[in-house]
């Protein structure tokens, strides 16, 4: 039966407490590119193929399960009452792994890079008649890890290091965790784990020992370590994110973008970059961002939730909060922030403003220092500039307020009504000279 055709269900455990990360939140919800450990493995499920997936969560964790529904809507939680082990854990999920899958397939929440196409090459083992898959990897140093004891192409045993004999020791490939098995085999052989260990635990890796027991071939797959990196502190989830952003950054510059000094450039999961784009060092991009062709990111630009059309060129020192959306040929420029705002085709907001709940028109102007006032301590307002305005140098406008086609707002004014088209609009104190003021002023003070 060909992959496509089998019925394979993942079970992602997300139960561990994560002591080591020294957090008031749950390991797996911790971000990496701007989505949570637990997301990333569910978008992996969801890019194999698999049919369903189950997450299994500790008690009273309603966070980890809302993150797992708003990651994969259609995913069964499961609960593990108590930790009694990997093996106990997969077990919580015995309702649905009974249902009469061709395949089940134990991964982790906590190897957020692991991808798709690794959980595919699984599936597909066990289609080519692999009674079970186990995922290694071969590392520069295997201390501390697992072994894969293989003989005549067989994996007969999963070893802990401090249980392995020297030649034990001296197998190539380490457990990575992942584990995959035949449906119809499973309950079986999953009840057949037994808790003779030190911790009286059920562990997975006894599945091995009892599929050759059972006469069911065990394979090993092999994967690249840095895919399969556990995080268990913040040290290794630091490294984890470096590992995910080496790969953001890969497919942006492979896909036709330039990045001028990749290493400075943060990208997140759904960062989409269209071709000839130029990204300049130190550009930090959060989730939500869309930039299109052509368009010029500089140095130190920080964008979140916002889309840069093809042209436009934002930066250096930007911020593009979420729904700003810039248009093809737009300017923003040094210590500009927009925020839920839209800037039309050929405008410029050069310097040093603050352009909020607004649209500004095609080829408008804003000159350096302009904000939008939009909030009144209670709710936004919003301003609309018109196409071709002129805003001078150091101006406010209060919102509600609509600056008209080509109006010109004269530097410094506070704008609180409505200009029209084409009218100018100056809204400040008259000028007062005194001539030799100053002089005097500093004559009676020298005298004191």
């Amino acid at each position: 039966m060909s992959t496509d055709a089998r019925r394979c269900f993942i079970v992602v455990l997300a139960a561990g407490e994560g002591f080591r990360m020294r957090s008031n939140r749950p390991k797996v919800l911790h971000d990496i590119a701007g989505r949570s450990m637990l997301a990333h493995i569910l978008a992996a499920v969801g890019e194999s193929g698999a049919t369903d997936v189950a997450v299994v969560v500790g008690p009273d964790r309603d966070d980890v399960a809302a993150e797992a529904l708003r990651a994969a809507p259609g995913a069964a939680i499961f609960v593990q009452r108590e930790r009694r082990g990997t093996a106990h854990a997969v077990l919580a999920a015995r309702e649905a792994i009974g249902r009469g899958y061709d395949d089940i397939i134990v991964t982790y929440a906590d190897i957020p890079l692991l991808q798709g196409a690794t959980l595919a090459a699984m599936r597909s083992a066990l289609a080519e008649g692999a009674g079970l898959i186990a995922l290694g990897f071969a590392p520069q140093d295997p201390a501390g890890y697992g072994r894969l004891i293989e003989r005549d192409g067989r994996l007969v045993a999963i070893r802990e290091h401090k249980d392995a004999n020297a030649e034990e020791k001296a197998a190539r490939l380490c457990n990575a965790g992942p584990v995959g098995f035949r449906g119809a085999e499973a309950l079986a052989m999953l009840d057949a784990v037994t808790p003779n260990n030190a911790q009286s635990e059920y562990y997975l890796t006894d599945l091995v020992e009892i599929a050759n027991a059972r006469g069911l071939p065990a394979r090993t797959l092999e994967a690249d370590e840095a895919e399969v990196m556990g995080v268990n502190d913040r040290v290794q989830l630091a490294a984890a994110e470096a590992g995910m952003q080496a790969r953001l950054r890969r497919r942006a510059m492979i896909d036709g973008a330039t990045l001028v000094a990749p290493e400075t450039t943060f990208l997140s999961f759904d960062t989409k970059i269209g071709r000839d784009v130029l990204i300049e060092p130190h550009v930090v991009i959060g989730p939500g961002v869309e930039i299109g062709d052509g368009a010029v990111i500089h140095a130190f630009s920080h964008l979140e939730g916002a889309r840069v059309a093809g042209g436009a060129s934002v930066g250096p020192y930007a911020r593009l909060r979420p729904g700003a959306d810039i248009a093809p040929r737009a300017k923003i420029g040094n210590f500009v922030e927009i925020k839920q705002a839209t800037i039309e085709a050929g405008a410029k907001v050069n310097h040093l403003s603050y352009i909020g709940d607004a649209r500004v028109g095609a080829n408008a102007n804003i000159g350096a220092g302009t904000i939008t006032c939009n909030y009144d301590g209670f709710s936004k307002s919003r301003t609309d500039i018109g196409a071709g305005a002129f805003i001078g140098s150091n101006s406010a406008l209060v919102a509600p307020v609509t600056i008209g086609d080509g109006a010109y707002v004269g530097s410094g004014s506070v704008i609180t009504k409505n200009v029209e088209p084409d009218a100018l609009a100056v809204a400040r104190g008259r000028q007062e000279t005194r001539a030799g003021w100053a002089k005097a002023f500093r004559a009676r003070h020298r005298k004191r």
